[in-house]
C-alpha cells in the first residue's frame, strides 16, 4: 500500500468513525438487539470499504442507506425466529450514559416500552419511522436510504406514526421522579415490603418476563396492582436461577435511557428490569428480561451514548 492510499484509508476510517454513533443508533432502535445492531454497523463498514468512495457525495447519508437497508434485511430474516419464541418477546437492554438520559427525546426514542411497539411494525414502516421520527430525516432523504418512491415512504410514516401514538401513550418526563420512584421499588422488591409495593405500582400494572425458553419465566404477562406486588414482595427471600438471595446483587442503573436495575449473580448477569410510568408517576409496565442472550451488552457494562 501505497502512502496516498494509507492516508485514504485512514481518512475513510475517520469519516466511518465520525458516523458510527448514528449508525448503531439507527441499527439498534431498528432491530431491537446490540448484537445484531453492531453485526450490521460492522458489515457497513466492510461495504463503505469496498465501495467507490469518490462517488459519495453525501458520507452520511450513504452510510445511513446502507445501514437501514442491512437492519431491514436483518429484521426480516429474524421475523419468524421472534414470531415463535417462547413467551413474550423483549428487545436486548443496554447500558446508556448519562447524555442520553438527558436528553428526553433521545431516551424516550430508545425506551424498552416504545421498542416494543416497535416491534410490531413491518420492517420499512420502522425503518421509516426511526429515521423521520428519532433522526428527523427529510423523506427523500428516507427514500433514498430504503430504496422507495418518496410517496411510498409518506405512507409507510404515516401508518407508523398512527400506530405508535395508539400504542405508546406519553406522559411529561419527570427524570429525578421516575429515579426515585425506581429506587422506591427497588428497596421495596428487595426487603419484602409490599406496602410501599403497593404506592410505587399503578393499579394495572403489566408484568412482562422474557426468559426465551432458556430460564424460567411466565410466559403470559402478569396483572394487577396486588399480584404484581406480591410477585416482588416475594423476590428478596426466593432462590432465583438456582442463586440463593445473599450471593445475589442488584444495583439502579440506567437502562435504555431511563432507570433500570441489574441482578447478577456470582458470575454472571442474571436479569434486568426497566420501568414504564403512568401519569401519576408510579410504574405502570416492568420489562423483565432474564434471557441469558440477550444480557450480553449488560454484562460487558459498555454504556452507550446513543444519538
Amino acid at each position: 500500500m501505497t502512502q496516498r492510499q494509507a492516508q485514504q484509508t485512514d481518512a475513510d476510517q475517520l469519516v466511518f468513525q465520525q458516523y458510527r454513533t448514528l449508525l448503531f443508533s439507527v441499527a439498534y432502535r431498528i432491530l431491537g438487539s446490540a448484537c445484531d445492531a453492531e453485526d450490521v454497523v460492522q458489515d457497513a463498514w466492510l461495504k463503505w470499504s469496498a465501495a467507490d468512495r469518490s462517488q459519495v457525495a453525501d458520507p452520511k447519508a450513504y452510510l445511513a442507506r446502507i445501514v437501514s437497508n442491512l437492519a431491514m434485511e436483518q429484521l426480516r430474516s429474524t421475523r419468524h425466529q421472534r414470531e415463535t419464541y417462547v413467551g413474550p418477546w423483549l428487545p436486548e437492554p443496554i447500558l446508556t450514559g448519562p447524555d442520553t438520559a438527558e436528553g428526553i427525546a433521545a431516551a424516550d426514542s430508545v425506551s424498552t416500552a416504545l421498542l416494543v411497539v416497535l416491534e410490531t411494525l413491518s420492517p420499512l414502516e420502522r425503518a421509516v419511522f426511526v429515521l423521520k421520527e428519532v433522526f428527523a430525516f427529510s423523506y427523500g432523504e428516507i427514500a433514498e436510504a430504503v430504496e422507495r418512491s418518496e410517496p411510498a415512504v409518506r405512507q409507510a410514516a404515516h401508518r407508523a406514526r398512527e400506530h405508535v401514538q395508539a400504542r405508546r401513550p406519553r406522559f411529561s418526563a419527570d427524570r429525578a421522579g421516575q429515579r426515585d420512584v425506581t429506587e422506591r421499588f427497588f428497596a421495596a422488591a428487595t426487603g419484602g415490603d409490599i406496602n410501599t409495593l403497593m404506592e410505587v405500582l399503578s393499579p394495572d400494572v403489566t408484568l412482562w418476563t422474557d426468559g426465551g425458553g432458556k430460564v424460567r419465566q411466565a410466559l403470559k404477562p402478569v396483572i394487577g396492582l396486588e399480584t404484581v406486588a406480591r410477585w416482588f414482595a416475594g423476590l428478596g427471600a426466593a432462590t432465583y436461577q438456582g442463586v440463593e438471595p445473599g450471593r445475589m446483587r442488584a444495583e439502579v442503573t440506567t437502562i435504555n435511557g431511563g432507570p433500570g436495575v441489574v441482578f447478577r449473580g456470582p458470575e454472571r448477569v442474571m436479569a434486568t428490569m426497566t420501568f414504564d410510568f403512568d401519569a401519576q408517576g408510579r410504574i405502570s409496565t416492568i420489562h423483565n428480561v432474564a434471557n441469558p442472550d440477550k444480557l450480553h451488552a449488560i454484562a460487558d457494562g459498555v454504556r452507550h451514548e446513543l444519538l
